[in-house]
């Protein structure tokens, strides 16, 4: 069954059909830039770019980078603050002809689609997802059961937001080498296992596809620790995989 995903995020806004009975992309995703400044009527517009770009006509999932209650995003950490308390399912809807729209938090998706398809399958206990991106997403697992909306990446560290201390954009935007940047990480990941104690930690987001180059630098920990095996296709599987619950 292929139903449509998009990823919004504080960079790229990227969407494709999603294959959900093999777990992967059914064709190569179409990305654009996020419009600067991101505020709703310009993101939902490039949104409705992307899926008239496949000519799609059923339900549409979208990710969103903050938290989301009820098709409601309430925090735009990396977006425009325009989005905080808006009803985002209906803007997408309307501007997609009124189709049929999920919107589900951007790790949480990225968590949902490997737990069920990628590194997390099978895995009991807590497991946590950490999208290292434009900031720090997180989803948490217990047994296989999401618990949304966690934003471990505004934790407290160093006397700031986690993901200014330890986010692939802070990597950039720094110039850290790799060495650095895993010693940053040490201190969120040792952070996260205190608070969590999860069994598996996994690393997603477009970083992940290059985990040779940092996983081996970190100090062990009791967690094992992992790359995403569906890479920086898991939001736009997670999405559609919430949306397919809508076609049901």
């Amino acid at each position: 069954m292929n139903v449509f995903g998009v990823d919004i995020g504080g960079s790229g806004i990227k969407g494709a059909p999603a294959d959900l009975d093999r777990g992967e992309l059914a064709s190569e995703r179409f990305k654009v830039l996020t419009p600067q400044p991101s505020e709703p009527k310009a993101v939902v517009e490039t949104v409705r770019e992307v899926v008239t770009h496949f000519d799609w006509s059923g339900p549409v999932g979208l990710t969103f980078p903050g938290v989301v209650v009820d098709g409601r995003t309430l925090t735009a950490a990396n977006v425009d603050k325009g989005w905080i308390g808006a009803d985002a399912a209906s803007l997408f809807s309307e501007a997609l002809g009124g189709r049929p729209v999920a919107v589900v938090n951007d790790a949480d998706a990225a968590g949902l689609a490997e737990i069920r398809y990628g590194a997390g399958r099978g895995r009991d206990g807590v497991v946590l997802m950490l999208t290292l991106g434009t900031g720090i997403g997180s989803a948490l697992f217990v047994d296989g059961e999401l618990v949304p909306n966690t934003e471990l990446g505004h934790l407290e560290l160093h006397g700031k937001d986690a993901e200014r201390h330890a986010s692939s954009a802070a990597r950039d935007k720094h110039g850290w080498a790799w060495p650095e940047w895993a010693e940053r990480l040490d201190d969120y990941f040792g952070m996260v296992e205190m608070l969590f104690s999860p069994k598996l930690i996994i690393i997603g987001g477009g970083v992940s596809r290059k985990a040779d180059k940092f996983l081996p630098l970190l100090k062990p920990l009791r967690a094992e620790i992992v790359p995403a095996q569906l890479q920086n296709d898991a939001g736009i599987i997670g999405a559609a995989m919430q949306a397919s619950k809508l076609a049901a």
